[in-house]
């Protein structure tokens, strides 16, 4: 069976949460970049990886790497790849996307349009035609330019893989999927612990919780590019991979998930969106301010998308609201909380200073995401343990 060099883009610093992933699939890690991680695969590894991963953006086929400091050199590296391995006579091929990064090559649309020429003769040769229909199936290619090392790839997804199909409705500033995704599985939260985002909006971290606690494959109802590519890729496969992930589904899981909004319009998405989700009866949506957040259970956590205020107008109510964040946190017994924002002074305005802190892109703005360790819970006894033990 063919084997691949697969490569998933990644939020800036989720790299190890989504190699964990790839490792969990049960496929070798070839390497680790800023944004991405590349591993070692076959067909169906590209069926298993867009259906199963939460964290990755895409899923690409690395079709070669070369170094290229001029357009005759990005010519030449781009016609000597086998591209007809991949592309098929009459499929349809143009590149999506041309990116470059402190490299001597930086004009996108010269980028694209030197590869596609390039592309065109490689199969000119192979197919022995001087024109193509592209009538077939459609091939996407993404070329990315790194201090002038140049990866040309095929994008196996098409929708961005945060695109779970679930989130019809949105409010302002909401979180990605797999952003939502990659910081709960960094926090230790276990379906067995109560959740609880105070500021839900159309519902992303609750949602995104409740697929991981019931096995929900983030993929499975979703199509994908790759699914036309039947020249090398068998069209059994995703359907072997689909019914893999109903398998692995736990419709009996029992979890305590909330959200809650003070805008009845988000409370309304987040309760439509799960239900497309499949989780509608996982979780509680409640219309309800911060500063009403009480809860009697222990070792709980809070994670939570609050306000950055990114319009001026709200920037002034911005410290009220994270005093409300501190108070309401200050009265939850032995609970943990996790909060992503651009409000620089989110700590002091909390009362507490966190206990880790990362970095993280929401798009295009810096944030950061703080954490607040609770204690962790009691080890239980096994049923029957001595006593002794």
């Amino acid at each position: 069976m063919k084997r691949f060099e697969l490569v998933a883009p990644c939020h800036f610093g989720m790299e190890a949460v989504l190699k964990k992933e790839i490792y969990d699939l049960g496929y070798d890690i070839t390497k680790v970049e800023d944004g991405r991680v590349s591993f070692a695969g076959d067909p169906e590894a590209v069926c298993r990886a867009n259906i199963f991963l939460r964290t990755a953006e895409r899923v690409l086929i690395q079709v070669g790497r070369f170094r290229a400091v001029t357009f005759e050199e990005l010519f030449q590296g781009i016609k000597s790849l086998a591209w007809e391995e991949y592309i098929p006579e009459n499929g349809k091929f143009w590149v999506k996307k041309a990116s470059s990064i402190k490299s001597k090559l930086f004009s996108p649309s010269d980028i694209q349009s030197v590869v596609k020429k390039a592309m065109a003769e490689r199969l000119k040769e192979h197919y022995g035609r001087e024109w193509f229909p592209e009538d077939g199936a459609p091939y996407p290619v993404r070329i990315f330019l790194l201090k002038d090392e140049v990866m040309a790839v095929l994008d196996t997804s098409g929708d961005s893989l945060h695109k779970r199909g679930y989130r019809t409705m949105t409010c302002k500033a909401p979180l990605t999927e797999t952003l939502a995704a990659a910081l709960l599985l960094l926090t230790p939260w276990k379906p067995d612990r109560i959740l609880v985002d105070p500021f839900c909006g159309s519902g992303t971290f609750p949602i995104e919780a409740a697929m991981i606690a019931a096995g929900i494959a983030p993929g499975m109802k979703r199509s994908f590019t790759a699914e036309q590519w039947t020249n090398f890729i068998d069209e059994e496969l995703w359907s072997m991979c689909v019914e893999e992930a109903e398998e692995m589904v736990n419709p009996d899981v029992q979890v305590d998930i909330q959200g809650y909004d003070i805008d009845a319009e988000a409370v309304r998405a987040a309760r439509e969106n799960a239900r497309r989700a499949g989780v509608g009866d996982l979780i509680h949506f409640q219309q309800r301010s911060v500063s009403q957040l009480r809860h009697p259970k222990k070792y709980g956590f809070l994670i939570a998308n609050p306000p950055y205020g990114e319009r001026l107008s709200d920037k002034e109510e911005l410290p009220g609201l994270y005093r409300q964040i501190g108070e309401a946190y200050r009265g939850l017994d032995a609970w943990s909380m996790y909060l992503i924002t651009a409000y620089e002074d989110a700590e002091r305005q909390i009362g507490r200073k966190a206990d880790k802190n990362r970095k993280i892109y929401n798009g295009m703005i810096k944030a950061y995401f703080y954490q607040f360790m609770g204690p962790k819970p009691p080890v239980r006894k096994e049923a029957g343990q001595r006593r002794s033990e």
